[in-house]
């Protein structure tokens, strides 16, 4: 996956967790609905970063001839 590829990725994870992030009340999450949510906010934030910044070579190392 090449530099470009991950950005777009990476992208469209920050644009999922935007539009679930708007979905969040202020304050404590309360319900298990607003849990859900408040977790996949920040799984998909954490998928932009593995894609935007590669932070343990996950990429090279599962696709070395892509690099």
């Amino acid at each position: 996956m090449n530099v470009r590829q991950r950005v777009i990725v990476g992208s469209l994870w920050i644009g999922v967790a935007a539009l679930m992030a708007i979905t969040l009340e202020p304050g404590i999450p309360s319900t298990v609905d607003e849990f859900a949510r408040l977790f996949v906010v920040i799984v998909a934030l954490f998928l932009a970063v593995v894609y935007l910044f590669d932070p343990w070579n996950i990429h090279g190392r599962l696709m070395p001839d892509q690099e």
